[in-house]
């Protein structure tokens, strides 16, 4: 595949406001538009449809830098906290906890260079503001020094398989899974809120007692202080380029997919017996839940939270129990 090619964009604005009452945070921030991770699974291939690109491999070759995204966040917060008399303590209560890559990952390849999110977490310090992170990286391991004077509420590494296999057909470009594990075990030597994303569950493939045990016994001696767990959501934009992956791994798992998802997410038939499934194996492996912590949800995939799906049609929810999160 070649190297992917990158644009520096201007931002108008970076803390972008989030309305939908699902959500448990008001506040997302993503650095780049675009991720060179480029996980055949990842539902914010859509968001490049944005600017007349496709939802395919484009998602991964090109790629859109924030380059004034310090600077932006920098002037936003200054307007806030002049609302707030610059009392950091009110405003940071107002705004809750920013949520930190909620549609790209925030430590992709090229934020070793352009230190865009390092750069973003200098202003949100400065101003206090409480923050979660999601991403599959453990290149967040560069900016402990930064993290360790915020108010991280949780950093999410992204971990939905440890079988060799199935990561280099799925995600071939993002980090090893045994390197984000051992980033979650530093993190939390550190004293950082840290635990494991177990997302997307690809049905069929990752969602057996085998499959989970690997992941949660993975997580436990890593030292998670937490496990979310979410099933693949799979937008219809999507579904054509995750299709052509499926088929090179099993291609007599696409007419099980294609009636598993008439909709953007599968029926509660699906996914309520496999959450109960999970919440037995957690307990097995002696992990807790966010909502059994100090854990927030925040970093949920763009997205729903314990909803009911309803009987069909083409804006069915994911079913109670299931939580969406980043991936």
């Amino acid at each position: 595949m070649p190297a992917p090619t990158f644009t520096s964009v201007a931002a108008q604005q970076v803390m972008n406001r989030v309305t939908a009452k699902t959500m448990p945070f008001q506040w997302s921030i993503n650095p780049y538009r675009g991720c060179a991770h480029g996980c055949s699974f990842c539902y914010a291939r859509s968001t490049h449809t944005y600017f007349g690109l496709e939802a395919d491999d484009s998602f991964q070759r090109q790629i859109f830098v924030k380059g004034n995204a310090a600077q932006a966040l920098d002037k936003q917060l200054r307007q806030l906290a002049k609302k707030h008399d610059w009392n950091l303590e009110w405003m940071a209560a107002s705004l809750g906890p920013v949520a930190i890559g909620t549609a790209t990952d925030p430590y992709q390849p090229v934020e070793a260079r352009q230190q865009v999110t390092r750069a973003c977490l200098q202003v949100l310090a400065r101003y206090r503001v409480p923050v979660t992170i999601t991403t599959r990286s453990p290149l967040i391991l560069r900016d402990l020094d930064i993290l360790r004077e915020m108010d991280v509420r949780s950093v999410n590494l992204s971990v939905n398989t440890v079988n060799r296999n199935i990561w280099r057909q799925m995600e071939p470009a993002s980090p090893a899974p045994h390197r984000r594990l051992e980033a979650v075990a530093a993190l939390t030597s550190a004293g950082l809120h840290a635990g494991i994303f177990f997302a997307p569950i690809l049905p069929y493939i990752t969602d057996s007692s085998r499959e989970i045990d690997a992941v949660f016994d993975a997580a436990r001696q890593a030292g998670a202080q937490f496990v979310m767990a979410s099933v693949l959501r799979l937008e219809a934009a999507i579904q054509p380029w995750f299709f052509k992956t499926l088929a090179a791994y099993d291609e007599k798992l696409l007419p099980h997919y294609r009636r598993l998802y008439r909709n953007a997410y599968p029926p509660a038939s699906y996914v309520e017996p496999l959450m109960r499934k999970i919440g037995a194996r957690m307990e097995r492996h002696g992990l807790s839940h966010p909502h059994d912590g100090r854990a927030d949800q925040s970093q949920t995939d763009q997205h729903q939270t314990d909803q009911r799906t309803p009987s069909g049609g083409p804006g069915a929810q994911p079913a109670t129990g299931q939580l969406l999160l980043p991936i």
